[in-house]
């Protein structure tokens, strides 16, 4: 047996054992994660509750990963975010968090055709670079209104979220989903993603 075989095996084996774990642990830590939010939220003046299982939202993005899981929603009032969700995606090497904020439209005549759009950042460096400009890339109608919104454009660069902002259509559930890695968002940010939110309904 060579040694690409005997690594096949080592990984198989620890895939295994990894993610069961991670499958557990996605449950514990994620509770903590949920609460962890609500209480940021609340403390930053907003209005939130927890939302009860068995409302259709958990199974938001299911479908595009078997490892992905809604560990939590909180429900928010007066926004055009309707709800945050709380999604732990497991793997043989762990578990990562990522905040869905939710947002809901009655009619969805021809969503089936809107495509995934994200947020393409560019740096003054490619080490530790600071964001300089960022570009929304995907649907087209969607990405030129976000492009054009220059207020968005110069609050997010200030706000520099973690990572980068995208846009899901689910026809499915009337719903689209802006995800981000799991970070606590200051209200500034907040206020961007509502302003994404609000773009998104008039996208429909």
């Amino acid at each position: 047996m060579d040694w690409g075989s005997i690594l096949t095996i080592v990984l198989g084996i620890l895939a295994a054992i990894g993610l069961p774990l991670a499958l557990r642990s996605r449950g514990k830590g994620g509770q903590k994660k949920v609460q962890e939010l609500w209480q940021h939220l609340q403390g930053i003046g907003v209005k939130a509750s927890m939302f009860e299982k068995g409302t259709g939202q958990e199974k938001l993005g299911q479908k595009r990963s078997w490892g992905q899981k809604s560990v939590g929603i909180i429900k928010l009032t007066d926004r055009n975010i309707d709800s945050i969700s709380v999604v732990g995606v497991a793997s043989q090497y762990g578990v990562n968090y990522y905040l869905d904020y939710l947002v809901r439209k009655s009619s969805i005549i021809g969503i089936e055709k809107k495509k995934k759009t994200r947020m393409i950042t560019k740096k003054s460096s490619l080490i530790r670079g600071k964001v300089i400009d960022i570009e929304w890339r995907g649907d087209n109608t969607l990405a030129q209104k976000l492009n054009f919104d220059y207020r968005l454009k110069d609050k997010l660069l200030q706000a520099a979220p973690k990572g980068s902002i995208e846009v899901f259509p689910e026809p499915k559930y009337e719903y689209a989903r802006i995800r981000t890695t799991y970070f606590l968002p200051t209200p500034d940010l907040l206020e961007d993603m509502d302003i994404i939110a609000e773009h998104l309904k008039s996208w429909y």
